[in-house]
């Protein structure tokens, strides 16, 4: 049996995971969404972890790649209610995993997202579309509704109209509409979609990771507070760099005229 999600770390402390799953257009099994669930957790006890880049295999057949259609259909037509219920549990915690793990996550989209696809590029920190990927939050079409945090997270991403004339009419948008209204961050052509993702991914690696996961931290848990909680959160984020190697190793490369060794200490 085939590994049905692929990691790869690179010398630049980058993590790649491939849902690979192309024969079910990499849709969500509860074993495929044990393991991402598994893969998210160590990632935050990883030190020398610096970014993670998600995409999915893209199969024999480009014209059907598929980043994820969401749940496998044909093993939710199996499930009790109550399955149903703890799979939902279990979908929406992994992706809130995934969008409060220490390090910045790029959702490399690759083709088809749709439903909990789409949720789970939401969940990311920065998402990145080839050109021929095509996204929607399906779920009115199947008479249920998005269950994976895609209620909540597309109104904060592309604001509340827009987000509910997508969701009620399950509107499914290609890449550059999705772009236009904010939901992703880049479209490239689809042969260029990993090495720009990569690229991000370096650019986000070689600074220092105290300090990204630190901005990270004030920006997912600043963002819907009060800006008088929300400013001295910032600071609370900014004191814990304060004494760290890393941040005298800065000042020090820009005193020498060098490139910082950042080491996340």
């Amino acid at each position: 049996m085939p590994e049905i999600l692929l990691q790869e770390r690179t010398e630049e402390g980058i993590l790649i995971l491939t849902l690979n799953r192309p024969e079910a257009m990499n849709c969500f099994n509860v074993e495929l969404l044990g393991l991402l669930a598994d893969a998210v957790r160590e990632a935050n006890f990883d030190m020398g972890l610096r970014c993670i880049v998600i995409t999915g295999a893209s199969g024999d057949d480009p014209k059907k790649a598929a980043f994820s259609t969401g749940a496998d259909l044909r093993e939710r037509r199996t499930m009790t209610d109550d399955k149903v219920r703890r799979f939902i549990f279990t979908i929406r915690n992994t992706f809130t995993a995934v969008e409060q793990v220490r390090v910045p996550v790029i959702a490399a989209i690759n083709g088809f997202a749709f439903g909990g696809g789409t949720e789970l590029a939401l969940a990311c920190d920065i998402r990145i579309a080839a050109s021929t990927a095509v996204m929607g939050l399906t779920e009115t079409s199947l008479a249920i509704i998005p269950g994976a945090g895609g209620t909540q997270r597309l109104p904060r991403i592309i604001g509340i109209a827009k987000a509910k004339e997508l969701i009620f009419t399950a509107r499914r948008i290609d890449a550059r509409t999705a772009m236009e209204i904010g939901l992703v961050n880049q479209v490239v052509e689809p042969d260029g979609l990993m090495p720009a993702s990569l690229e991000m991914a370096r650019e986000i690696a070689k600074n220092g990771p105290i300090g990204v996961s630190q901005a990270k931290f004030a920006i997912n848990y600043g963002f819907d507070a009060p800006l008088g909680v929300g400013l001295p959160l910032e600071s609370k984020a900014y004191e814990v760099t304060i004494p760290t190697k890393d941040r005298q190793e800065a000042l020090a490369a820009f005193a020498e005229k060098r490139k910082p060794v950042f080491k996340g200490e």
